[in-house]
């Protein structure tokens, strides 16, 4: 590991074995309880599936997209500032 790599860039893996079983006319497995706490899923949770290579399946988590009212409630009085003035340089309409 590189001494100036952080936290965030080091990947940790995490196995648990798990069977593959029909559901209709597809297949599904289960994840269990300690991984989907791990990377925050919970039932309804979307979900990409991404073959990887020729032999290899790969479920990630979609992140959700926020609306702009859903951002604009996170934020908080301390946050905001007053309007700043920096004049005209040229022709603008005001």
């Amino acid at each position: 590991m590189d001494l100036q790599e952080s936290k965030e860039e080091r990947v940790e893996a995490m196995a648990m074995p798990t069977t593959v079983q029909k559901w209709g006319n597809s297949l599904a497995v289960r994840i269990p309880k300690d991984i989907a706490k791990r990377v925050e899923i919970e039932q309804g949770s979307e979900m990409e599936i991404r073959v990887v290579g020729k032999d290899g399946i790969q479920l990630v988590p979609k992140k959700k997209k926020y609306t702009l009212q859903e951002l604009l409630a996170q934020c908080k009085p301390e946050d905001r500032h007053d309007e700043i003035n920096v004049g005209s340089e040229g022709k603008e309409l005001i």
